[in-house]
C-alpha cells in the first residue's frame, strides 16, 4: 500500500488530438492513456480540452494608503448563474504575443485601470480549471498610487467597458466573505495579500 500512496505516475501516451474547433479559442479532443498510481497504463480516455492562451492577473496595492484597485465589467460566463453578471476583478490580460508575463501585466494595468505599476511582486502561477482547460494563469501583486485611480477604462475596439474602483483593502475582503467578489484570482490574490500583508507594507511603505 505505502508503494501506492507513494508512486508519482509521469507516463502519457497521446493516442490522438483532432481540433474540434478554432476561434478566439480552440477546442480540442485527445484520446489518450495514463499511468496509474497502481502501476501500468489505463485504458484509453477521450477528453475534450479548451485551448486558451495563458493569463497574467495583477492586483495592485497601494501599501501606504493600504487600499487595492479592482475593476468591474460584464462576464458572459456569469450570465444566468448569478443575479449581476458584472464581476469584481483584478487587471488582467492573456499572454497572445511574444511577451513575458510581466510586460502584460504592466501593458493591462494602463489599458484598464490607467495605473502605472512600479514593481510586481509573483504571488503564484496556477491552473484555473485543468480538467478542462491548458490555461495557467500568472498571478502578481502591483505596487501602484492609487490617488486619482478610477473611472472608465478598457479598449473600445476590443470591446471593453471597465469602471474602476479604489477599494480600502479590509472592504475587498469582506467582499470576499459576502460573496460580493466571485473569481478565483480575485479571492486567491486578496487572500494572499491578507496573510502575506505586514510583509508587503514593511518594503513597500
Amino acid at each position: 500500500m505505502s508503494d501506492v500512496l507513494n508512486a508519482v505516475p509521469k507516463d502519457v501516451e497521446i493516442v490522438e488530438r483532432l481540433n474540434c474547433f478554432q476561434g478566439f479559442y480552440k477546442l480540442d479532443r485527445v484520446r489518450l492513456r495514463h499511468e496509474l498510481f497502481a502501476g501500468g497504463m489505463g485504458r484509453e480516455i477521450s477528453r475534450e480540452l479548451f485551448v486558451r492562451h495563458d493569463a497574467v492577473c495583477v492586483l495592485p496595492y497601494d501599501a501606504l494608503r493600504d487600499e487595492v484597485v479592482l475593476i468591474e465589467q460584464f462576464r458572459v460566463g456569469a450570465l444566468g448563474k448569478v443575479a449581476n453578471p458584472w464581476m469584481i476583478e483584478l487587471v488582467a490580460g492573456l499572454i497572445d504575443k511574444d511577451e513575458a508575463p510581466e510586460e502584460v501585466a504592466h501593458r493591462e494595468a494602463q489599458e484598464e485601470a490607467g495605473l502605472e505599476i512600479h514593481t510586481l511582486w509573483p504571488m503564484t502561477r496556477y491552473f484555473p480549471s485543468p480538467g478542462g482547460s491548458d490555461e495557467y494563469v500568472h498571478l502578481y501583486l502591483g505596487r501602484c498610487d492609487s490617488a486619482g485611480a478610477g473611472g472608465l477604462h478598457g479598449l473600445e475596439e476590443e470591446g471593453e467597458d471597465i469602471r474602476v474602483k479604489v477599494w480600502a483593502f479590509e472592504d475587498a475582503l469582506q467582499a470576499v466573505r459576502d460573496g460580493l467578489i466571485a473569481n478565483a484570482a480575485t479571492i486567491i490574490a486578496l487572500q494572499w495579500l491578507a496573510l502575506n500583508r505586514d510583509e508587503v507594507r514593511g518594503l513597500w511603505s
